[in-house]
């Protein structure tokens, strides 16, 4: 049971969205939107008893973070124990939500950090600064456009400098050695590395069966991002349709982006259909969970190959 000594020490934080209380808790239960402002989670259920974990790096330390959900009221409140693997310590973390007529007020509370261990990184100024950062970025994306809400991201960090993975992305004999789901292999690639530039190529699964597509180039910015557009096609290079979905989106934006710290590189993969018909749009919003796993496998490639070059 909560005393008020417990809260007293807890950390409240407020915010108030522009946004209705569907919304709002839809961004917080729903895994596919949880990963666009929260953390990479690999699954999540609003259910009394569902047990989910996710890594956070900080400041060149990788902590894994075990919760346990407690309380589900929908749309009003979920909350969640949270502590970490092989540190001591538990505590709970509540969100609570009142309805402001064409708004929304979240209440989040983080009670127990007492119970954690007295060292610098456990501090309490590291679960405000988190938590603050947090709730802007679930601001943004309740009140963003629909668009951009439903845009699939995925990040990976892989132990290379950012040059060694910029390399591998864009030197075609580096590129024919990794990219592709896992346990595909590109068995031909023509590269022109430009904005303008195209990347034709075929993978080749496991069982033999044969794929083309093509990368067109819209934006390079040597180390830091690529733009290109992605597509299906035939072996001349012609745009052709999704070879087991007739309603797949003809054309995905494709933005990449590479950041350093501490020698690891992370990169960002942001993928939004271009012009897509409302079928299409609701395709790629219901194969989230297979991008996910498609663009799993690759980074599991790029990885090995990082690890071996």
């Amino acid at each position: 049971m909560t005393t008020k000594n417990d809260l007293a020490k807890a950390i409240v934080i407020e915010r108030t969205f522009s946004a209705p209380v569907t919304r709002v808790w839809s961004a917080l239960t729903k895994v596919k939107e949880m990963r666009r402002w929260y953390f990479d989670l690999e699954e999540f259920k609003p259910e009394v008893g569902f047990e989910f974990g996710f890594t956070v790096e900080h400041e060149g330390m990788t902590y894994r973070h075990l919760c346990k959900v407690t309380e589900v009221s929908p749309p009003r409140k979920i909350a969640y124990t949270w502590r970490y693997e092989g540190h001591e310590g538990e505590s709970l973390v509540t969100f609570e939500l009142f309805d402001e007529g064409d708004k929304t007020r979240l209440r989040l509370t983080h009670e127990g950090l007492e119970s954690f261990p007295k060292t610098p990184a456990f501090a309490r100024k590291n679960f405000e600064a988190g938590w603050t950062s947090l709730t802007a970025e679930l601001e943004k994306f309740v009140e963003g456009d629909a668009a951009a809400e439903r845009e699939f991201v995925i990040s990976r960090t892989f132990e290379a400098p950012r040059d060694r993975v910029w390399q591998a992305w864009t030197e075609r004999e580096r590129l024919m050695q990794w990219f592709g789901p896992k346990g595909f292999t590109m068995s031909t690639a023509k590269l022109d590395f430009r904005p303008g530039g195209e990347l034709h190529y075929c993978l080749r699964s496991p069982d033999g069966k044969e794929m083309w597509g093509k990368f067109v180039y819209r934006e390079i910015v040597p180390p830091e991002r690529i733009v290109w557009v992605n597509s299906f096609s035939d072996e001349k290079g012609n745009l052709t349709q999704h070879p087991f979905s007739s309603s797949w989106p003809l054309e995905m934006l494709t933005t990449t982006t590479f950041s350093e710290e501490k020698g690891k590189t992370t990169v960002t993969v942001r993928w939004i259909p271009l012009n897509p018909t409302r079928q299409e749009q609701t395709t790629f919003d219901e194969a989230q969970d297979g991008m996910r796993q498609g663009w799993t496998g690759t980074f599991d490639q790029l990885a090995a190959y990082l690890a071996k070059n």
